[in-house]
């Protein structure tokens, strides 16, 4: 008996059998059984709608700068909102509309260029729009959520919908979207001297070059801060982790909470190391540390 197809008559934006670790900064993972480019929101729809009816899962893939996944890969349909409209940047006055698949980094160069503050203190944060947006992403100089004056989103009904600020919940690496899918969003930012952004963005940006291990495979910080002014960084730091390693992944030595992937490395590796940290930090300090990188799709 013939097999039906389920994305039959969009062979144009499906692939089959794509390999996630091009798509990861840690250059890890296995397959995805379908890869879906979408050129925009009917599309989008039209493919959500094929893997409701045919009950294939669902990933969303921004930049994978915050992602691990499993060697065997993923069986379900990953939604990659990539290039086109889906990156698209409009500057009007302060307001910034962003599409969900723009490049972060690049983004805070361009508003910094213009004279738009707001954002600079986020320098060296990679990742895609919507990926920022739904993760709340930031650090010791802000979040995103604080400029953050609309988003747009897609639940798996292929409802469209803009949620305002005053219905926005910002948390730590977190915010309060229930849909699927953010199509982009919408920035409020300030005008200041452009030379006195761009001094503040080069300060942020030299000091995680000096403090991160920027020039290797990792996906940021793999452990979400515990709470209390407590770093889990410093918490593995305390523990004498820096350098242990399993297989081909290594708890950096510049910063405690990055792990690198050495040539070789599988997610494996990776996952015995965060277990093995996480149960070491916990004997040293009594904290059980959270993971903050995302794992697809492996769970501890």
């Amino acid at each position: 008996m013939k097999l039906v197809d389920p994305f039959r008559g969009l062979e144009s934006m499906v692939e089959r059998d794509v390999m996630l670790s091009r798509h990861t900064w840690y250059r890890i993972g296995g397959p995805a059984r379908y890869f879906v480019r979408p050129g925009g929101v009917e599309e989008l729809r039209e493919a959500v709608a094929r893997c409701r009816a045919h009950e294939i899962p669902m990933y969303v893939l921004g930049r994978g700068a915050n992602l691990l996944v499993a060697d065997e890969g993923v069986d379900g349909a990953v939604f990659h909102l990539s290039d086109g409209a889906w990156e698209d940047v409009q500057i009007e006055g302060l307001r910034v509309r962003v599409g969900a698949g723009a490049d972060f980094a690049k983004l805070i160069v361009q508003v910094v260029r213009v004279g738009l503050a707001g954002i600079e203190g986020l320098a060296g944060i990679p990742g895609s729009m919507g990926g920022i947006v739904r993760m709340n992403a930031g650090g010791k100089w802000g979040e995103v959520g604080a400029v953050v004056e609309s988003v747009e989103v897609m639940d798996d009904a292929g409802e469209v919908q803009t949620i305002e600020r005053h219905a926005m919940r910002f948390g730590y690496r977190s915010a309060n979207l229930e849909q699927r899918f953010v199509l982009g969003a919408t920035l409020e930012l300030r005008e200041d001297d452009a030379e006195e952004i761009a001094k503040r963005y080069r300060e942020v940006w030299m000091y995680k070059r000096t403090t991160q291990p920027l020039n290797t495979k990792n996906a940021g910080c793999v452990f979400r801060n515990p709470g209390g002014g407590r770093s889990a960084g410093a918490l593995i730091d305390a523990a004498g982790l820096k350098g242990m390693r399993i297989g081909a992944a290594e708890v950096s030595d510049r910063h405690a909470n990055f792990f690198v992937a050495h040539p070789g490395c599988t997610a494996g590796d990776v996952m015995q190391l965060i277990k093995g940290v996480q149960q070491r930090v916990m004997d040293h300090a009594g904290v059980m540390l959270e993971p903050e990188v995302k794992m697809w799709p492996l769970r501890l």
